[in-house]
């Protein structure tokens, strides 16, 4: 429910169960977590049956895309940069990408804008080189999926 659940309850219940990774969306709407019932994970199964139709196969396959490719990202973050033109080879040259970074002229200005995907854990390491290379306004934002 993307936290919608949440804002809820304040309102219309005493007590709820709630499935949460992080527990944040419940601080945000006044609640806390008093105790864990189970921790549980992700798991597609199908029986043999299932995978020989060709439809459901499918969709299993579609379902099982998906999935592999909400734990991809969760190690991978986007950057976004801009950077001068001066600064542009630097800049790229200190950047790792998945293929090769996305990179478009900025309107009105001797710009340009950039994007690409980091692994989590280089991201601090890897802005200074960037800044230092003349990147500006770099933006960290969180990927749910990342599909190939």
């Amino acid at each position: 429910s993307y936290g919608a659940s949440e804002a809820k309850v304040p309102d219309l219940m005493d007590v709820v169960v709630d499935l949460t990774e992080t527990g944040s969306t419940l601080k945000k709407n006044g609640l806390k977590i008093v105790g864990q019932i189970m921790e549980s994970h992700t798991a597609l199964l199908a029986n043999h049956e299932s995978l020989r139709d060709p439809e459901k196969r499918r969709e299993i396959e579609e379902i099982t895309t998906l999935l592999l490719g909400v734990i991809e990202a969760r190690h991978q973050v986007l950057l976004t940069m801009n950077v001068p033109s001066a600064a542009l080879d630097r800049v790229i040259e200190v950047l790792p990408a998945m293929k090769k970074p996305t990179v478009g002229r900025l309107h009105g200005i001797d710009y340009f804008g950039i994007q690409t995907v980091v692994q989590k854990g280089l991201v601090n390491g890897l802005i200074p080189h960037l800044k230092a290379a003349g990147a500006e306004d770099i933006l960290e934002i969180p990927i749910t999926k990342i599909v190939r």
